[in-house]
Parts: structure tokens; C-alpha cells; sequence
């Protein structure tokens, strides 16, 4: 029985729960869009079909592919499956912040708000319900800041351990989050700084260094093929202006009244005389790497975008966290030990952002999710009409970034499969995401009686989008007799010329 009421006052446990239940609600309801597609179909391919991909493209998500790549073995590929991962790694991240924040702040109050507020993110419960790496990067950096603290408190072989494979497992998952080491090394001095005059100090500073190059060892060859990919897939991101700087917290903690939120928690905390030091940490964390791949970003090559600094929002809860720890300890409740009125406070005031953030999260998961590209109503046009000898003909050569071949093969059913035409080699004999069109149009038409071509170009032609010498190899041969438009797709049906 004491476990058990150990349990239920532990200040991880109800933030976990609740980004639990965020983080499930609906997730099976939005489409899987194009970088959705692309996880799925890194994952599903054999081991060394993905190892040759990784070395032609996308390594920097190399690490993930291969944990979804054993998850799906074990469980399959269902949307809910392939979702999971990220629901539970964002889980761990509020846990892990109510953990930091608890430490940081030495507050129970501050930890449990903290959790809770990460929990109110749209964002973050967005990519709680995605099949991408953000979510796992977020859980590790989280994991590993409260790790670290723990270690700065009581050095040790086995927490100095833990604290570099955490950060091995966000660095390996996404480069950009190696940036949360800026915020760190202010952290490590703060600590040493308040315990120099302790003989044992000092060991401080060369411990970290040793357990940051522990963590950096696997990531290097990350390192090493993403930068001879970078071209290829950071070529899209323009350099980041200083009017992008300013509102980037807007774009991570929107809708605005969450970022007032936030930020008025955050002053609360910097001017509580209790709070100051452990808010100027959490501030430190959260801006820095910020700082950094903005800075970084005004070089060749970008990195500057909203999702790859997901991993900075659990430094802005326990910010926000820290200051609902300070209003507790304002309304005379000791912030050690929260009481039903500091506990109800907190609770109270993250109900407000968390209901006025959920019409947003709606939004985002319609319009990202599905990419304005509705997979799943292309497949059912497909499968409605569908006759055995088919063949299919998707947009592809400048327009491969959309996915359309994939993305409808994912909703397709397994007894509809329409003959791939105007290929020569398919992405997973490329080793690569994209396949390889075929160099002569005409001589891969074959004999098919019908053809399913599925472009993203609105109009009427049911060519548009496609190269030109695949449109005038398809007019040669046959005859548009059905188009139908689904959001972001034109299907059109094509009978062969009597």
C-alpha cells in the first residue's frame, strides 16, 4: 500500500499520464502525410535494403528508422502501431521535465506544473502523433537534463553513464538537438560555480567534457553522411532571417495565449528570490540552442526550422513550471510539498492554455498531417475501380518529394495492387526514397488495357505534372475516361485505344 501511495505522489506520474492521454486522443484519425510516408517506407524495408538507403539519403533520421524498423517487426505497421512511439517517447519527456524541473527548482509544485504545461503544448502533442524522430529527440534531451543534474548533485560512473547515452540517442536521432549542449555547459558552471569551494568540485568540469565525448562518438558518422546530404535535404530551408529569430517562440507555443502563459510564468519564476537561480538555468537551456542553429543556420546550409528545435519546449515548461512553483510558494504553500490549494492552482491554470490549444492542435493535425494530400481518398478511388491488370502511372521526377506512389501503396488494400509503370528501378532497389523513372517513356507504356495516373497539378488534364515525355507516350496509347479530384490528388483512369 505505501508503494502504491508512493506512486500516486511522485511527480512524474500524472504529468506521464496526461501526455499519455494527449497524445492518444485521435491519433489513428489524421492521414499519414508525405514525411509520415517516408518513415514507413524507410522502415518496412529489410535491414540492409535500409543501410543502403541511409548512405544515399536521410542518415541523419538513420536511427530511428532502424528503432521503428524492430517496433514494426514486433507490432506491425498500422497507423496506431507506427504511431505508438512517439506517444510513449513523448510521455517520457513529461515525465522527465516534471523530474528536471523538480530538481532544478527544488519544488514539487514546480515539477508537477511543468510536466503538465509540456503537456498543453499543441506542438508537442502534435508530434506526439507522428511518425518522425521529434518526439523521441524531445524525450531523450529532456532525459538527459534531469540525468545530468543528477549528476552534477552526486557524480558517478553509472549516472555520468546514463546522462551520455541519452544525449548519444538524440544526437544519433537528430544532429540539431547536439545544440542542447550549449545550454548545458552553462548549466555545468552554474552548479560548479555554487559548490567550488567543495574539494570535489572541480571533478565536475572534466567529468562532463569526458561524458559529452562518450556521447558524441556515435553521432559522428551520423555526422559524416548527413553533412554529404546536406544539399539534398536541406536545400528547401532558406537562411533564416533576424525577424525569424524574434518570432520563433511564436511558432513553438502558439496560440498566443500560451506564449503570454508562459512567458508570464517565466517572470514570475526569474523575480521569486527562491526560483531566480534554477529560471536563469531553464532560460539558459531553452534559448541557447536556439541562439546556436540560428547562428549556424547563416552558413551554407539551414537548420533552422520549428520541429527541429522541438526539443527546447521541455526547457520552457520547467520555466513556466518554476513559476507556478513561485505563485504556490507566494500563496503561502511551502513549494516542497504541494497542498491541495498550490496543486489546484496549478492544475487551474493549465486547464486554460490546454483548452484554448486544443482547437489548434485540430488545425495543425488536419493541414500538416495530411500534407493537402488525401492518400487514403486517392486509394479508394483507386480500389473502387480497380481491375486486376492494372497498371499505375504517379507523379514523380521533381514532384518525388510528394510521395503520391507510397503514400497511396500504405492505404491501398493488399488484394488492389495496380503494375508500377514508367519505372525502371523502384526506391527500395535504388536504395533510395524516390524511384528512378524509366529514361525511355515509350518503352515502359507495356500492354496493360488500363492505367490509373494519380498527379498532385490541379486542372482538368489528367497529364499535368507529369514529364512530357511520359504525357505524350500515355496520349499516344490511350484516352482519359474517368478524373476524379480528392484534396490535393487528381485519379484519373486511362483505357488503352482500340
Amino acid at each position: 500500500m505505501s508503494h502504491l501511495r508512493n506512486l500516486l505522489r511522485s511527480v512524474w506520474l500524472w504529468p506521464a499520464l496526461a501526455m499519455l492521454l494527449v497524445g492518444l486522443r485521435h491519433t489513428t484519425r489524421p492521414e499519414l502525410w508525405r514525411d509520415e510516408i517516408s518513415s514507413w517506407s524507410a522502415a518496412t524495408r529489410d535491414l540492409d535494403q535500409l543501410f543502403g538507403m541511409l548512405a544515399n539519403v536521410d542518415a541523419s533520421n538513420g536511427a530511428y528508422y532502424v528503432l521503428l524498423h524492430c517496433w514494426a517487426a514486433v507490432f506491425g505497421d498500422s497507423v496506431l502501431s507506427l504511431r505508438l512511439p512517439s506517444a510513449l517517447a513523448m510521455t517520457g519527456a513529461a515525465a522527465f521535465t516534471a523530474l528536471a524541473a523538480r530538481r532544478l527548482f527544488g519544488s514539487r509544485t514546480a515539477g508537477l506544473a511543468a510536466g503538465l504545461l509540456l503537456a498543453t503544448v499543441p506542438l508537442i502533442s502534435r508530434y506526439a502523433q507522428e511518425i518522425r524522430s521529434y518526439a523521441v529527440v524531445t524525450c531523450a534531451v529532456a532525459a538527459a537534463c534531469w540525468l545530468l543534474l543528477r549528476a552534477l548533485d552526486r557524480p558517478g560512473v553509472g549516472r555520468w553513464s546514463l546522462y551520455a547515452l541519452a544525449m548519444a540517442v538524440a544526437g544519433c536521432c537528430h544532429l540539431v538537438s547536439l545544440s542542447s549542449l550549449v545550454g548545458q555547459v552553462f548549466l555545468v558552471l552554474a552548479q560548479w560555480w555554487a559548490r567550488h569551494r567543495e574539494p570535489r568540485a572541480a571533478r565536475v568540469l572534466w567529468h562532463f567534457p569526458l561524458a559529452v565525448l562518450v556521447a558524441l562518438a556515435p553521432a559522428v558518422p551520423v555526422a559524416v553522411y548527413g553533412d554529404r546530404q546536406a544539399g539534398r535535404q536541406l536545400g528547401w530551408l532558406p537562411k533564416p532571417s533576424e525577424l525569424e529569430l524574434h518570432y520563433f517562440w511564436r511558432s513553438l507555443l502558439s496560440p498566443l495565449d500560451l506564449l503570454y502563459f508562459f512567458g508570464a510564468c517565466a517572470v514570475v519564476a526569474l523575480l521569486h528570490p527562491r526560483f531566480t537561480r534554477g529560471a536563469a538555468q531553464a532560460l539558459l537551456l531553452a534559448v541557447l540552442p536556439v541562439l546556436a542553429v540560428w547562428q549556424a543556420s547563416q552558413g551554407t546550409s539551414s537548420y533552422f526550422l520549428d520541429r527541429y528545435l522541438l526539443f527546447t519546449v521541455p526547457a520552457l515548461a520547467m520555466l513556466a513550471g518554476g513559476g507556478l512553483g513561485a505563485l504556490a510558494d507566494l500563496l503561502g504553500r511551502p513549494a516542497a510539498a504541494p497542498r491541495p490549494l498550490a496543486v489546484g492552482t496549478a492544475l487551474a491554470l493549465v486547464a486554460i492554455p490546454l483548452l484554448a490549444g486544443q482547437p489548434l492542435q485540430e488545425q495543425q493535425r488536419t493541414v500538416f498531417a495530411h500534407g493537402d494530400r488525401d492518400f487514403a481518398g486517392g486509394a479508394d478511388v483507386i480500389a473502387a475501380g480497380y481491375r486486376p491488370g492494372d497498371g499505375i502511372v504517379v507523379t514523380g521526377g521533381a514532384q518525388a518529394w510528394a510521395m503520391v506512389g507510397p503514400g497511396l501503396s500504405f492505404y491501398l488494400p493488399d488484394s488492389v495492387r495496380p503494375i508500377p509503370l514508367m519505372i525502371e528501378r523502384d526506391a527500395t532497389r535504388a536504395e533510395d526514397l524516390y524511384d528512378i523513372p524509366c529514361p525511355v517513356a515509350e518503352r515502359c507504356v507495356g500492354d496493360t488495357p488500363r492505367i490509373w495516373v494519380v498527379t498532385i497539378d490541379a486542372g482538368d488534364s489528367p497529364y499535368q505534372g507529369l514529364p512530357s515525355d511520359q504525357t505524350a507516350a500515355l496520349q499516344h496509347a490511350f484516352v482519359p475516361t474517368q478524373i476524379q479530384i480528392v484534396p490535393g490528388l487528381r485519379v484519373s483512369l486511362l483505357v488503352r485505344k482500340a
